[in-house]
C-alpha cells in the first residue's frame, strides 16, 4: 500500500544514502569542468548490478520468448502479457497477435492487435492459433483493476476461451501467481496450482511442464505431480509457468 501512496522505505533510505555520494562526487566534478551543468541526481544507481535480471518477468519473457521461437509456431497469439517486455521480445524475431482488454494505439512492428474481453467467448476465433501464451495476467481477471468487469470467475471464463482459440496439438504458455489460493482485492488471484492444473485439464489441455520462478530470480522445472502440486499449493508466493498442449479429445 506505501507504495501506492508514493513512499517506498527501502528507496527513501537508499537514495539518502546515495545523497552523501552525490554531493563530494559533484564538487569534485565540478572543480574540473567550466561547462554548462544542470542536475538531476540518480541516487540509486550505485546500488544495482549492470542489468535487472532477478525480476520473475525477466526470467517468464525469455524463458517464453526462446520456446516459441524454437517451436516457430505458424501463428501465436498473446492474451494481455507487458507489450514492453514479452510482446516486443517475441516482436523482434517474428509477428505476434495480441488480444487484450485496453487498446493500444502506438501501431508496433511485428505486432497485430485485437482489443477483446476473453472473459467471453470469441466465436470466430475458435481454434484459431497453434501457439497461445498469457503471462503474469489471468490472475487479474474479473477484479476490475484494468477496466474489466467485475466477476469472481472471471479467471474460469478466461481460461476456458483462451483454450478455445487453441487447435489441437497447440501449446499454451500460461505464468500465475501460485501458493495458498486467496484474491488480493484488487491486484490479483494466487492459484493453488491444482486450480490450474484441474480447469485446463476439463479442457482438454495437458499439462507438459511446470517452471518455479521464485524471489530473486531463482527457476527450476518440477515434476508437476499431485505431491509436488500440492506442496507448492502451501506456500505463500511463487510464480509458475505451466505449458499445456491441446489434447485430440472432443472439445466441451
Amino acid at each position: 500500500m506505501h507504495t501506492q501512496l508514493g513512499i517506498d522505505p527501502r528507496t527513501m533510505l537508499r537514495s539518502l544514502r546515495g545523497v552523501f555520494r552525490y554531493i563530494p562526487d559533484l564538487f569534485r566534478f565540478r572543480s574540473k569542468y567550466t561547462g554548462p551543468l544542470e542536475l538531476m541526481p540518480c541516487l540509486n544507481d550505485w546500488h544495482e548490478e549492470g542489468g535487472a535480471t532477478k525480476s520473475e518477468y525477466f526470467w517468464q519473457d525469455l524463458l517464453v520468448a526462446r520456446n516459441i521461437f524454437e517451436a516457430n509456431p505458424a501463428t501465436h497469439v498473446d492474451i494481455g502479457s507487458r507489450v514492453d517486455g514479452f510482446v516486443s521480445h517475441v516482436a523482434s524475431f517474428r509477428e505476434i497477435e495480441v488480444f487484450d482488454i485496453r487498446p493500444i494505439a502506438m501501431k508496433i512492428p511485428g505486432v497485430k492487435f485485437k482489443q477483446a474481453d476473453l472473459m467471453n467467448r470469441l466465436p470466430e476465433q475458435k481454434e484459431y492459433c497453434d501457439s497461445l501464451s498469457c503471462l503474469h495476467a489471468l490472475e487479474h481477471f474479473g477484479l476490475g483493476r484494468y477496466g474489466d468487469p467485475i466477476d469472481p470467475d472471471g479467471f474460469k471464463h478466461g481460461l476456458v476461451n483462451m483454450s478455445r482459440l487453441l487447435r489441437n496439438g497447440g501449446r499454451f504458455y500460461l505464468s500465475v501467481p501460485i501458493g495458498v489460493e486467496r484474491v488480493v482485492f484488487n491486484a490479483n488471484r494466487v492459484f493453488d496450482p491444482r486450480t490450474i492444473a484441474r480447469i485446463a485439464d476439463e479442457q482438454g489441455l495437458l499439462l507438459r511442464s511446470l517452471t518455479i520462478i521464485q524471489e530473486g530470480g531463482k527457476y527450476m522445472e518440477i515434476v508437476p505431480d499431485p505431491p509436488t502440486l500440492a506442496q507448492w499449493a502451501t506456500q505463500r508466493y511463487a510464480l509458475g509457468l505451466f505449458i499445456f498442449d491441446k489434447c485430440e479429445k472432443e472439445f466441451r
